[in-house]
């Protein structure tokens, strides 16, 4: 019984490192699909061929790639993250839509509702424990 005590007692003092390793890997799949992206335009305008009409190619070059890019960065450190987070929400909305307008890929459709969600949650959740959030905020 003491044994199961004290791995309760760690538990719940280590909660954090799941949600931040979460954070980090959510960061860094976005960081590495904004370089993706940027490195395969022709590809980007091609997932985004059935909204291309409504949202222009334009905006494809230099919102979703530099927004993942950029974002990613910032939800890897915990910096800024609930406004990382915010810029990611209308690409990932538009990837969930995609798979419904245009042709269905599963594949597509599951991984993009999942980051989906995981960028929802960290919305609402925040940088976490260990960031650079929580650091500048005890700082003050």
């Amino acid at each position: 019984m003491g044994y199961i005590k004290s791995l309760n007692k760690w538990a719940n003092a280590h909660t954090y490192y799941p949600l931040d390793l979460l954070r980090i890997a959510l960061g860094i799949f976005l960081f590495y699909k904004g370089v993706f992206f940027m490195s395969n335009i022709r590809l980007l305008i091609n997932l985004y061929d059935p909204i291309r009409s409504v949202i222009g190619d334009v905006v494809l070059v230099h919102y979703i790639a530099p927004a993942h890019f950029v974002g990613g960065f910032l939800i890897v450190f915990g910096l800024l993250t609930r406004w990382a987070i915010l810029a990611q929400l209308p690409i990932l909305i538009g990837a969930v839509l995609i798979n419904f307008i245009g042709e269905m890929i599963p594949a597509n459709l599951f991984l993009s509702s999942f980051v989906l969600i995981v960028c929802i949650f960290f919305l609402f959740y925040g940088s976490g424990k260990h960031s650079v959030d929580k650091y500048l905020k005890m700082q003050q």
